[in-house]
């Protein structure tokens, strides 16, 4: 046992907090270096990373051009208060407003996913002069005050008596679990009209915006009706409402296109951005912002503020990752690698009984393990106790323990690989899924 690896997991463990974690008892992967689609430990164990680390890794790990940009950028500015302009800065808002959706012009630079939604919320606020805010139960939005109560994760529920205020959450439009037990060949499409009513109840003018994943994420990949956000676009317009996407998880290629609503051919007033902006090797976020927001604050000022916004770091890494996702072709990539996943998945759906469903957008997907197909009785339920979870726990274990690291949660097993991905990586990752399903296949009834 090296002194290095003994001392990097002694001092993780004794002197830093780990997220969403009982403190005591955990046993991390003690990364030593990471390469392409795999991390691997002290001891020489690879694991195949099927999650992207949390679905932002998009372009592997270790590209050697956004160290040099960031190395370069360094050398030259490293950091300036944001009312300087900086090259980098000026480079990135022009490449974001020419692959973002028509209308989307302006950046406001965050440092991250969370810090993006509560700017969006604080931007929608001052433009409309109204307060509330409608988003999805089924979301999660990040871990500020305010991104925190946006969603509906109920990660939240421990400090829930400090949310903040004007949230109205909705239903999600699962179709695998219609909340108005509705099939596909009679859908009445009651998560619109749910939201319609909910609209007039809490009184249209009172409402600042609608916020939306571009495609779900970590809340099951919930997939939405091909007209789901056209009609959102529609009722926003009718009642002066914005329409916000959190494209933080689903941007950037993740889904096949540069964004999830890419895949709807609709517009948003705002979208807030992270993770896939930089992949991960900076911390790095941004909301864009339409024509029609931005001039309203032309001759007003723009009440919003971040130390750290518009680092020319940050910018500099996120050039280069751009660049990387042309250059490579990944989201070509994405789509192709996306209906391999999908292919041999079906397949393994025919194997083992214990998959219910499988929802995925180019390379975000879950798969969702059931103990009963027809009843659809989860493997471990929404928001499950730690008893609730002990089978899960146990396929979570034996996924680790073959190699490959990826995001459990409740009844799913993600499936967000860099997409650089290949299939033969495809396959080797679902082998490792296949043999720990078995053990939740043991539970059928």
């Amino acid at each position: 046992m090296s002194s290095e690896k003994e001392t990097s997991l002694k001092n993780n463990l004794e002197h830093t907090l780990f997220s969403w974690s009982k403190q005591g008892g955990l046993d991390p992967i003690n990364v030593e270096r990471t390469e392409g689609v795999y991390l691997y430990d002290y001891d020489g164990k690879k694991y195949i990373d099927f999650s992207s680390q949390l679905m932002n890794m998009n372009i592997g790990h270790g590209h050697p051009e956004v160290a040099e940009a960031v190395y370069e950028q360094m050398k030259k500015v490293a950091y300036v208060t944001p009312s300087c302009a900086t090259k980098a800065r000026g480079d990135l808002g022009k490449k974001l407003a020419e692959i973002t959706p028509p209308g989307l012009t302006k950046a406001f630079f965050t440092l991250c996913g969370a810090t993006s939604i509560d700017n969006a919320i604080k931007l929608a606020r001052l433009y409309t002069g109204r307060h509330k805010i409608i988003a999805r139960y089924r979301a999660f939005h990040g871990a500020s005050y305010g991104a925190m109560s946006a969603g509906g994760d109920p990660r939240k529920i421990p400090s829930d008596a400090q949310q903040a205020p004007n949230f109205v959450h909705i239903e999600d439009p699962y179709c695998y679990r219609c909340p108005w037990s509705q099939k596909p060949d009679s859908c009445k499409r009651e998560c619109i009209s749910h939201i319609e009513r909910v609209i007039e109840f809490e009184g249209p003018g009172t409402i600042a915006a609608i916020l939306m994943e571009g495609e779900s994420g970590s809340s099951g990949c919930i997939k939405y009706p091909s007209d789901y956000w056209p009609r959102l676009r529609e009722i926003c317009d009718k009642h002066g409402i914005l329409l916000i996407a959190d494209e933080v998880m689903s941007g950037f290629g993740r889904c096949g296109e540069w964004f999830g609503v890419d895949n709807f051919k609709v517009s948003p007033d705002m979208m807030a951005m992270a993770k896939g902006l930089t992949a991960g090797y900076i911390p790095f976020g941004c909301l864009m912002v339409s024509d029609k927001i931005s001039k309203y604050f032309d001759d007003k000022p723009l009440m919003i503020g971040l130390t750290y916004s518009a680092h020319a770091v940050g910018c500099a890494a996120a050039l280069a990752v751009l660049g990387i996702y042309e250059k490579e072709n990944l989201i070509e990539n994405c789509r192709n690698m996306g209906a391999y996943v999908e292919k041999r998945v079906a397949e393994l759906a025919k194997k083992h009984p214990s998959i219910g469903d499988f929802r995925n957008t180019g390379l975000l997907g879950c798969i969702e393990l059931v103990k009963n197909r027809d009843t659809k009785e989860p493997m471990a339920p929404f928001n499950a106790s730690p008893a609730e979870m002990s089978i899960m726990n146990q396929v979570a274990a034996k996924i680790k323990s073959l190699g490959m690291y990826t995001f459990v949660r409740w009844n799913y097993i993600f499936i967000a690989p860099p997409l650089t991905i290949t299939e033969e990586q495809i396959d080797e990752g679902l082998a490792i899924i296949s043999e720990a399903i078995s053990i939740a296949d043991a539970h059928i009834n």
